[in-house]
């Protein structure tokens, strides 16, 4: 049985709205965010930038990890952005470019 990989994680607007998620494809997610491919809150509000997540290994965990932070307060959700992302960069704004970088060296 291959092992599997589920993530809680926190999108942001520019102007710092949130909207709190899980996915067991992290990536493939973050990028449906960003081309707003679902119609929905985080595509109304434009939370397009990554800038918070955690890595769980059971999916119960993830979901229950999910509604926890739902739940909490505006100021604790930034907070815990904060304690790891204090200037909340887009933790997913390089990803992908090492490979397209790397199939361009090869097709010289």
């Amino acid at each position: 049985m291959q092992e599997q990989d589920y993530f809680v994680y926190i999108m942001a607007s520019r102007s710092r709205t949130l909207y709190i998620g899980f996915s067991n494809q992290l990536d493939v997610r973050v990028k449906q965010h960003k081309d707003g491919v679902f119609e929905g809150f985080s595509k109304t509000y434009h939370c397009t930038r990554l800038v918070y997540f955690e890595r769980h290994q059971y999916v119960d965990n993830a979901i229950s990890r999910e509604k926890q932070l739902k739940r909490w307060s505006r100021a604790k959700k930034i907070a815990l952005i904060e304690r790891l992302n204090p200037t909340w960069l887009d933790l997913s704004e390089d990803w992908g470019q090492s490979l397209r970088l790397f199939h361009a060296q090869q097709s010289k």
